[in-house]
């Protein structure tokens, strides 16, 4: 809404004043959204199928944990559509109103898009979106990205997926599955000549396994961004030998403001704070040192 644009438009700002470029990232999160963080209105989803697990202090307005104690609501095929023009309008306030320099689609970790896209949570038997093959599962994402690619213009998207991951009750079944489905969704932004694929390699909690970065590195042309548990060591191999072209870093960012700086320097770098992680205080964002004039020295 307007006062995200407004307090937005700060970070945005400042970012290109020091010479650096940000997308937002824009989300759904379907079933994983917790009714109380809506007014105890119904969680949608494509399936009316209730996530397992209880949704944490840190994602809902209490201080405990809390079940999805009722399924969620299943879009209509219509309702399904007013969301798509729901990500174009956040696309639209994101680049043209706050001035990001483009959004990242999150059709990653069990929020909405990948609750479309898998076939344990769309039990969709028919319609535009129907969970029965992979072509309709995925059409909600197609019609995500081209709206927002209307809105912005495909040099301004990114998408992110997490084919491996288990988080939020997700599994493709087999390694070939998700295979299969990282090359098709790949050739899909082929032909939308967006931005950058971004792919989380592996899975939370370990209990699927395999490669989806070399399919995607195969089919999709333009740039292929990898995250997940990557060193610095690794990364810059793997750039150097054309796996991917650039990683993303997230805790080692968030507890290293100096990130970049101490890997060229080959300083220690800060431990993250886990339980620190997804909270509502400022600690554990905002108080990770800088490197110190004598860790700087030191290495150089």
């Amino acid at each position: 809404d307007e006062a995200q644009v407004v307090g937005w438009k700060k970070v945005v700002d400042s970012v290109h004043e020091a010479g650096g470029r940000i997308f937002c990232q824009i989300a759904h999160g379907g079933r994983a959204a917790h009714p109380l963080n809506n007014d105890d209105k119904d969680n949608v989803a494509p399936s009316p199928t209730a996530l397992t697990h209880t949704c944490n202090p840190e994602f809902n307005p209490t201080n405990e944990k809390q079940p999805y104690s009722r399924p969620p609501h299943e879009l209509t095929d219509d309702e399904a559509l007013g969301v798509v023009q729901d990500f174009r309008m956040a696309a639209k306030r994101a680049v043209k109103e706050a001035g990001f320099d483009g959004v990242e689609v999150h059709g990653a970790n069990g929020y909405l898009i990948d609750e479309f896209l898998c076939e344990t949570s769309n039990k969709r038997t028919d319609g535009r979106y129907a969970g029965t093959s992979l072509e309709t599962r995925m059409q909600f994402l197609k019609d995500v990205l081209e709206a927002v690619i209307e809105e912005v213009g495909a040099d301004r998207v990114g998408l992110r997926i997490s084919p491996l991951n288990s988080y939020q009750d997700m599994s493709r079944g087999t390694i070939e599955n998700a295979k299969e489905e990282v090359r098709t969704i790949a050739a899909l932004l082929n032909d939308l000549d967006v931005a950058y694929l971004h792919v989380m390699r592996a899975d939370f909690f370990g209990v699927q396994t395999g490669d989806v970065v070399t399919p995607a590195r195969e089919v999709f042309k333009n740039t292929l961004i990898v995250n997940m548990g990557y060193e610095a060591e690794e990364a810059e191999k793997g750039v150097s030998e054309d796996a991917f072209d650039a990683v993303a870093f997230g805790t080692k960012f968030l507890s290293n403001p100096d990130f970049s700086e101490r890997v060229k320097v080959g300083a220690p770098l800060n431990a993250p704070k886990p339980e620190l992680f997804y909270t509502k205080e400022s600690e554990g964002y905002t108080d990770y040192p800088f490197m110190t004039e004598e860790e700087k020295t030191a290495k150089a």
